[in-house]
């Protein structure tokens, strides 16, 4: 099929064709590994058992918001945005056992191993994400907004979680090894942390609440939750009032960003 197209579109066609087979490599992986998966899951339910259950009691966000109404849907965006460090983590383990070099000297699109994996783990984070809705709805967190609201909700998290993939490529094609790897947490637990997650902006330090608001998370958190119908504090700042535009806006300028420098990054690995 393909010796009848032009070469712009050949080298399309072939993009996608060695995209697919590295999704379905990786997935394959993925099934044979339920351990892994289940290790994976494991985290977001303990940190829905421990802030809603343990912490919740004594948590207020104001105005008589129930915390697990507002936790909730923090924790979607929590699990989607430590989900890198499992990317950057898959990413140098193939580097060490050589396979990304294997893949490297085939005759294969360039860019068909990141975009791989990048669709091989937007479809593990939809898996996720279905496991810690349904933990919602079990322990009582309900959408009260429109289906329609709610479905773009749950598309807004992948969306976040799609952009951040490439961070997790790019920061495991830089790191040497799997010890160095454990030491990226140090990055992921900030970025997801100092946020609207858990505590409002502006119930912390004003420096740090500054920070906070202006978290790629927050924009999603805090948008989520009024597409959830789940009512919300929220400040007066500019980026507080327009987390609905920048929900979109952070996920598209973090892939215009980290995609072509994952990309650029697999490409000049020396052999």
């Amino acid at each position: 099929m393909s010796d009848t197209l032009a070469p712009e579109e050949r080298r399309a066609y072939w993009a996608v064709v060695d995209c697919w087979t590295i999704v379905r490599r990786d997935l394959t992986h993925l099934v044979k590994q339920p351990s892994l998966v289940a290790w994976q899951l494991g985290f977001p339910i303990v940190s829905v058992l421990l802030f809603v259950y343990v912490f919740g009691s004594s948590m207020d966000v104001g105005e008589g918001v129930e915390y697990k109404d507002f936790a909730l849907p923090g924790m979607f965006a929590m699990t989607m945005s430590f989900g890198f460090m499992n990317t950057a983590i898959a990413v140098v383990v193939d580097k060490e056992r050589g396979v990304t070099d294997r893949f490297r000297s085939m005759p294969m699109s360039p860019s068909a191993v990141v975009t791989g994996r990048g669709v091989s783990d937007i479809l593990h984070a939809a898996l996720d994400l279905a496991v810690l809705a349904v933990i919602a709805l079990v322990i009582g967190w309900r959408s009260d907004g429109s289906l329609l609201g709610t479905l773009y909700a749950f598309a807004l998290l992948l969306l976040l979680r799609f952009s951040l993939i490439w961070i997790g490529v790019l920061l495991g094609l830089l790191t040497p090894n799997q010890e160095s790897a454990g030491n990226l947490f140090a990055v992921a637990f900030p970025f997801a942390m100092i946020s609207s997650v858990f505590t409002p902006p502006s119930a912390m330090p004003d420096w740090l609440g500054a920070i906070a608001m202006w978290n790629p998370v927050s924009a999603t958190a805090n948008e989520i939750r009024e597409l959830y119908g789940n009512p919300l504090p929220l400040g007066d700042s500019w980026i507080e009032q327009h987390s609905a535009l920048m929900a979109v806006v952070w996920p598209l300028i973090i892939t215009a960003i980290f995609l072509p420098l994952a990309v650029r990054k697999f490409q000049n690995l020396s052999r």
